[in-house]
């Protein structure tokens, strides 16, 4: 057993680095054991599925994120300054790793940590939804904050309406992560392309939009 922890881990380093130099479709099974050293049967030990290797390989994107996140925010901060920064690093996560990027969001290629019966797995393999969820949630929290601040004597808005904004808001930075990956925005913008460091106040300009137009603007 002991033998078991480090193999698997480098199998999703392979896997890793194959998708950051070759993009998803290099993603093969067979392929990945071959670059590992172990014999093409050797991953279905640790992943049943093609599908369940893909998701250790985006659990690790997620934890990536999540550091840089957690790296953005400050505890006491004001909110929206805080949402800010959070879609502002999340921009620059997408530039910066887009493979990955692309991969932890299709879920068409993903096992989102059920078995095929719907049923929670249970052989502590990836779950993506203990590792998407809580981001989500912080993002939930800090508009129930950033409205509390605004507004201390209104009451509070339900919480299936701040999930809702939050993720009409994800949506939205999502688009502007990928458009802006893809250089698409600085064409139609006619701004410098993502890297370049003139590039910076366009983005940032974009992002305040975003959360003005989710959140109000700082000044009404």
């Amino acid at each position: 057993m002991e033998d078991e922890i480090p193999l698997r881990e480098r199998l999703v380093d392979v896997a890793t680095d194959m998708l950051v130099t070759e993009g998803i479709a290099a993603l093969g099974l067979r392929e990945i054991a071959r670059r590992a050293g172990v014999s093409h049967g050797a991953p279905r030990r640790y992943f049943p599925t093609h599908r369940s290797l893909l998701s250790a390989v985006a659990g690790r994107g997620f934890d990536q994120l999540k550091d840089r996140l957690d790296g953005a925010v400050q505890a006491d901060g004001d909110p929206r300054t805080q949402l800010c920064r959070i879609a502002r690093t999340y921009v620059d996560f997408a530039v910066e790793r887009r493979a990955m990027f692309e991969l932890m969001f299709r879920h068409d290629l993903l096992d989102g940590g059920n078995g095929a019966d719907g049923t929670e797995r249970a052989d502590g393999r990836t779950r993506l939804r203990e590792k998407t969820l809580p981001l989500f949630a912080s993002a939930v929290a800090l508009v129930a904050r950033h409205r509390q601040s605004a507004a201390p004597e209104a009451p509070g808005a339900p919480q299936d309406a701040q999930r809702a904004l939050v993720a009409v808001l994800w949506a939205n930075v999502h688009g502007i992560a990928q458009l802006w990956s893809w250089g698409t925005l600085s064409l139609a913008l006619e701004a410098p392309p993502p890297g370049d460091p003139h590039a910076e106040e366009s983005l940032a300009g974009l992002i305040e939009r975003t959360v003005d137009a989710h959140l109000g603007p700082v000044n009404p």
